[in-house]
């Protein structure tokens, strides 16, 4: 009888903390359920600097962006969305969790993150004239967001990123004729682009390297956080890379290394950056994360 009364007292206990603990999620501020933070990626991305901008510019005193990285920020968007838990993320279009969780951008009025950006090819001085195929190739590289998607998708399912690359390639010859049309094929010219590691630029440049590899150049891909990548290819230990957010991800570093590398233009429009959500989660505005 004695250990039937114990777990019976057990038993309650336990559900009564689960009743305390489900009210007071119930009734807890935005702040309170993130413990007022805001899950970043890597320090040196300007999407960071903006979102730290962000907490100024909304008056948000007790916050703090995380830093981390990209493949630590979806993790911890995985982690609590399985859970239907509070989140939010610095996020930026395209990008592979939008096709895989249902997500929304936090409004921002104060226009903080900016307008949307370009992403935009660059190359070493002295390209064009010392590898002038690849050079066309990288100049005509275009693409729009649905097909970028399509190869990010893939490698988060679990596809090596060149064989993702591969696949797009070969299921996409009528767009990749139109990047390499006039273009000659070589015989193992060395060219060596670099990338950052966010899934976007993951699949630009694996698509990238293999349209290059089929014109017969031995392409190198080296991963790089972001200053290492702009100092590469103004130093010429880089040729180039499909990775530039303009004008604001990486502003500084444009700014930076103005006169020293060649900017080819855009090869995908309409990204854009901000502060994302869960749709589950009641909030629509950065203005409400101080309520």
């Amino acid at each position: 009888m004695k250990k039937f009364i114990s777990l019976f007292l057990v038993l309650a206990l336990t559900l009564a903390l689960a009743a305390c603990g489900s009210k007071k999620d119930e009734n807890a501020t935005v702040a309170d359920s993130v413990d007022q933070k805001i899950v970043g990626i890597d320090p040196g991305a300007g999407l960071m600097k903006a979102s730290n901008q962000a907490l100024t510019d909304y008056d948000l005193k007790d916050w703090k962006v995380v830093e981390g990285s990209s493949a630590a920020m979806t993790a911890a968007l995985k982690k609590a969305y399985d859970k239907k838990e509070p989140i939010i993320v610095t996020g930026w279009t395209p990008h592979w969790m939008f096709a895989s969780y249902d997500l929304k951008y936090l409004e921002d009025p104060k226009g903080t993150f900016g307008k949307d950006e370009n992403i935009h090819t660059i190359a070493r001085k002295g390209l064009k004239e010392d590898l002038p195929e690849a050079y066309q190739v990288l100049d005509n590289f275009h693409w729009d967001t649905d097909e970028m998607g399509k190869v990010m998708l893939d490698i988060t399912k679990g596809t090596d990123p060149d064989k993702a690359a591969a696949k797009w390639v070969k299921d996409n010859a009528d767009k990749v004729a139109e990047w390499t049309k006039g273009v000659n094929k070589v015989k193992g010219d060395k060219i060596k682009i670099g990338y950052v590691a966010w899934d976007s630029e993951v699949a630009s440049t694996n698509v990238v390297g293999k349209v290059l590899t089929d014109l017969g150049y031995k392409v190198t891909l080296s991963q790089v956080e972001a200053g290492p990548l702009w100092t590469g290819v103004a130093d010429g230990s880089l040729d180039a890379h499909v990775s530039a957010w303009l004008p604001t991800t990486h502003a500084d570093y444009a700014k930076k290394f103005e006169g020293k590398f060649e900017d080819l233009g855009t090869n995908l429009e309409g990204t854009k950056l901000g502060l994302v959500v869960p749709s589950y989660m009641n909030i629509n505005s950065i203005e409400d994360l101080k309520k």
